[in-house]
């Protein structure tokens, strides 16, 4: 026997919505696990006067100060700071006169107390008619009242900001503004506290903090998956599974601490935007002298090398830059196999180097290389054969290579996965199952540092790789994206993770698994390295370990020639 769809009613100023939310209606409206049943529109009509130029001067003398510097700050930051173009554009307003054909509709208007809408009771009453399970919140201000328990399951809201540091709005602006490491966003079930209900989805992404506009456009696409996929789980699990699983998740008390953030003053905003535009400025003079390259670090020893500033550095040319170290141990040898970037042709290729029980090695020799860019080389044993999946992404594939005449030559096999956008691949073998752990964006305009994309397989050599069920395992980009190999220590599996808060590839940390299996995924945060061993370094992003050789890869901060 079917479920029944959940039923969905939507909150909404007028019959517009922003490309996000569209596409959002649109994937719930053409899915399996619920179905638009009703509309409701805000009828607090706005009624805009027809005055002459010199009659709204007039009227808004007081503020003409006011808005003529708001207007040249603007001007400023959108000319000389935040001068990307950002595409596709999530906050474009598109008509939803198609999207709502056929969908009942009820206009209602709220008795608006300063900054809150309560609904009335009528209006209440033919909303709970319609029966709704979920009542998702696209316009309307701040709800209270009767509306909030109008659903079976309340009222779901997006709170794109981080509801731990940062309650009000607007959304983005003073994480981007203020620099902030990382832009947290939710999904919650609204209650009478303000950006405080109870959490569905957290995410969080590296905030650009010199462009507000491509800061917010990032999580309000990231976002729209957030709220189609908590409504599938619903669907899926069922209430009683679902709602035992978010309490868990929302069973520490907290406490907001912050200020109620609101949009700027002139004074704050002029504060701003001077600083940033300093900011601006100084990277850009920097940039003029100084370049970022990424290097490799090593040390050899029989125990545990944690002391990152005992490694020694291999160093490039500066027309390249070596990252994503992978290492094998083999005939008293180690093998280093790397990305070798060229910053003349704009890609990479895998090169290998080669190093003594003593630390003296060769220079790199190219092993792999391909029309389009490849990096992230991870190595692995099979059947007592060694294989090779360097990441693909800019042929959207997923490529497995053997070797064929150690170590030099290496033989395509097969794509795992064809027509994917999927970085660093990282597979591992555990409980007789092939386990593939890859960072992946779902749409045009999302980062791919933010979440954690779980495939599995019975056999290797598959172009049928399962997607877990609770995809994506982790969207957080402070420990989502692989970092290198998992290994095991101690009778436990850690699994490396890059954290990408302040910047891609800020620095790495170690995970411990604790449940992996087709149903489940739990991992622990247990340790976390960033680049404060040296001064002139800047990031560090892999880890690699084989026998007595330990290798990190850094980016630090170098004179141009």
């Amino acid at each position: 026997m079917s479920k029944n769809k959940l039923k969905i009613g939507l909150l909404v100023e007028d019959g517009n919505l922003p490309a996000w939310a569209f596409e959002m209606v649109q994937q719930i409206k053409e899915s399996e696990y619920a179905e638009i049943s009703l509309i409701i529109e805000n009828d607090v009509k706005k009624i805009i006067p027809n005055l002459s130029l010199n009659e709204k001067i007039k009227n808004n003398k007081h503020r003409l100060g006011y808005l003529l510097v708001r207007k040249i700050l603007e001007v400023v930051y959108d000319k000389l700071i935040d001068r990307v173009k950002t595409l596709p554009n999530a906050t474009k307003s598109i008509s939803c006169d198609e999207l709502y054909m056929g969908i009942p509709l009820i206009k209602a208007r709220p008795i608006q107390k300063k900054h809150s809408d309560y609904f009335v009771e009528n209006d209440i009453e033919k909303i709970k008619e319609c029966q709704l399970d979920v009542i998702i919140r696209l316009g309307f201000r701040i709800l209270r009242g009767d509306i909030l328990l109008a659903s079976k399951y309340g009222v779901w809201s997006f709170h794109h900001g981080d509801n731990h540091l940062n309650r009000g709005g607007p959304a983005g602006y003073w994480e981007s503004l203020e620099s902030w490491p990382e832009t947290g966003a939710i999904l919650q079930i609204l209650n009478e506290d303000l950006d405080n209900g109870q959490v569905l989805y957290r995410s969080y992404s590296c905030t650009n903090e010199f462009s507000f506009n491509e800061n917010v456009n990032n999580y309000f696409w990231k976002s729209l998956y957030f709220m189609t996929r908590t409504l599938e789980s619903l669907f899926l699990e069922g209430e009683k599974d679902f709602f035992e699983k978010i309490a868990k998740q929302n069973q520490d008390p907290t406490i907001y601490s912050e200020k109620l953030y609101k949009s700027p003053t002139n004074k704050e905003l002029t504060k701003l935007t001077l600083n940033k535009l300093i900011q601006k400025l100084t990277h850009i003079v920097q940039n003029k002298f100084y370049f970022e390259q990424w290097i490799l670090l090593f040390d050899i020893k029989k125990e545990f090398s944690s002391s990152l500033w005992r490694y020694k550095r291999l160093v490039p040319p500066k027309d390249k830059f070596w990252a994503d170290p992978h290492v094998i141990y083999k005939n008293k040898t180690y093998y280093i196999f790397l990305e070798e970037y060229l910053y003349k042709t704009g890609k990479g290729h895998i090169s290998l180097i080669e190093m003594n029980e003593k630390g003296n090695h060769s220079e790199p020799k190219i092993v792999l290389d391909k029309d389009y860019h490849l990096s992230y080389p991870f190595i692995f044993d099979h059947d007592d054969e060694l294989y090779m999946i360097p990441e693909s992404v800019e042929n959207n594939t997923v490529e497995l290579y053997r070797c064929t005449d150690f170590p030099n030559k290496w033989e395509f096999v097969m794509n795992l996965m064809e027509n994917v956008s999927l970085l660093d691949a990282t597979l591992l073998f555990h409980n007789n199952r092939w386990w593939m752990f890859a960072n992946g964006a779902e749409h045009k305009g999302v980062s791919t540092w933010d979440e954690l994309f779980l495939f599995s397989s019975d056999d290797l050599l598959s172009k049928v790789w399962v997607s877990h069920p609770m995809n994506p395992i982790i969207s957080d980009c402070k420990r989502a994206r692989p970092a290198g190999k998992i290994f095991e220590k101690n009778g436990n599996l850690y699994r490396p993770s890059q954290n990408s808060s302040h910047k891609y590839g800020y620095g790495f940390n170690f995970n411990r698994i604790i449940q992996l299996d087709e149903h489940n995924y739990r991992e622990e945060l247990v340790s976390k390295v960033e680049p404060n061993w040296a001064e002139d370094v800047t990031a560090t992003h892999t880890f690699s370990n084989a026998h007595n050789l330990y290798v990190i890869d850094a980016q630090i901060k170098t004179k141009k020639k």
